[in-house]
């Protein structure tokens, strides 16, 4: 394969991935926009949102692990935690590791919420299944483990 096509392939790649990331976030933030405003998931961001949803498939994280992940700083990451821990939405609690130390967590009452979401969400992804049919799910599937193999057992450059 000549760089060209290698270039020619990571842009389709990247320009696929991203329409999917735009779904997703189309999803989640109508999601958040159809709740009354009143309520504690109703009117949030696309980056608090995204937030949740971090912290929600990890459990616990601190503070600093959270910035690192999203990339901001830490002031910022407390901020916008604070913001959701007052709206019911996290929890800051003792690490079970280390007293000492702080961990956010998803709250209860939150986790139905982000259910409903990731319910919504993987609804949209059946619809696609069963667009493409069986043979390419087989593929896209395939394809999907290996990139999350290379993704979780070699470190590529952020």
């Amino acid at each position: 394969m000549t760089d060209q096509d290698v270039l020619n392939h990571a842009r389709y790649i990247f320009t696929t991935g991203r329409i999917i990331h735009d779904r997703i976030m189309r999803i989640s933030t109508g999601a958040c926009m159809s709740t009354n405003k009143h309520d504690r998931f109703g009117e949030l961001s696309a980056p608090q949102m995204n937030m949740l949803m971090m912290i929600r498939v990890r459990e616990t994280v601190s503070v600093t692990e959270l910035a690192a992940l999203l990339n901001v700083s830490p002031p910022s990451v407390s901020a916008m935690v604070d913001r959701l821990v007052e709206r019911g939405l996290l929890t800051r609690v003792p690490s079970d590791l280390d007293r000492r130390k702080v961990v956010i967590r998803v709250s209860p009452e939150a986790l139905e919420d982000i259910a409903r979401v990731e319910g919504m969400i993987l609804g949209s992804f059946v619809e696609l299944v069963e667009a493409v049919g069986p043979e390419t799910t087989q593929k896209w599937c395939e394809v999907l483990q290996q990139i999350k193999q290379v993704l979780e057992n070699k470190s590529l450059p952020v």
